[in-house]
């Protein structure tokens, strides 16, 4: 697991470094997800070279193994033939390759043990990237929560709270000069139809008036011009 570990450590360097040096969170945390995904990336390829490496020893050791026998078969005919010497000869070429295929057998065992290693390792940081991944956008979803508060706690900071209220007040003062106005407008307005109405009412009266003098005159006209015995007679039937 050193690969893991030194991934780790990159993790924690790189955190560390975004605490001391106040980098930037996104720039960091995207750089490290890309670098493990780069040394994933490596371990994939060491898989596949192990494995192929794996395949072509156990290619080797069976051919070993099929040559040693081969060579058995020859040691019995040649023994079959009364040729002892050369029976001999095959059985120590067949002893060679036994011992060849013995240690290609040692190392495919060592071989299989080192791909089964590196497989572990490639799941383990295919693993830690996911997991990464996730706590990436955490981290940076945090981040720019902190970074949007560090503003607003900038422009708050900077704002006087005396001149603040000292606008409100003044839009306070400036909102009630605006209603007295309003009402003193609408009084006036109000005292104006009043006048109207009231000359309206008074030129009614004059009216009324004017006419009964009219009608006095007319009457008081026509009793000038009658005998006076007539002229009693009219005012007797006015009084009627």
């Amino acid at each position: 697991m050193g690969l893991i570990d030194r991934i780790m450590r990159l993790i924690r360097a790189n955190l560390n470094s975004l605490i001391g040096q106040a980098e930037d969170p996104e720039k960091v945390l995207e750089q490290t997800v890309d670098e493990m995904q780069q040394d994933l990336i490596t371990l994939r390829q060491a898989v596949a070279q192990a494995i192929a490496t794996q395949k072509r020893t156990e290619r080797q050791a069976s051919l070993a193994e099929s040559t040693a026998q081969e060579w058995y078969n020859r040691a019995q005919l040649a023994l079959s033939h009364g040729d002892e010497n050369l029976a001999r000869e095959a059985l120590a070429r067949r002893k060679s390759y036994q011992e060849t295929a013995k240690v290609m057998r040692t190392q495919l065992t060592q071989e299989a043990g080192i791909v089964t290693k590196l497989k572990e390792n490639m799941r383990a940081l295919e693993s830690k990237i996911s997991e990464a991944k996730t706590k990436k956008d955490l981290y940076i979803a945090r981040a720019r929560s902190a970074q949007a508060s560090q503003k607003i706690n900038q422009m708050l900071g900077n704002v006087g709270t005396g001149s603040a209220l000292s606008a409100f007040e003044r839009m306070e003062e400036k909102v009630l000069q605006l209603e007295a106005q309003s009402e003193a407008l609408q009084e006036l307005g109000t005292d104006e139809l009043e006048k109207r109405y009231a000359a309206l009412e008074a030129g009614s009266e004059i009216d009324t008036e004017l006419a009964a003098m009219k009608a006095n005159l007319v009457t008081g006209t026509e009793q000038a011009k009658l005998p006076s015995s007539q002229a009693s007679s009219v005012t007797e039937k006015d009084e009627g």
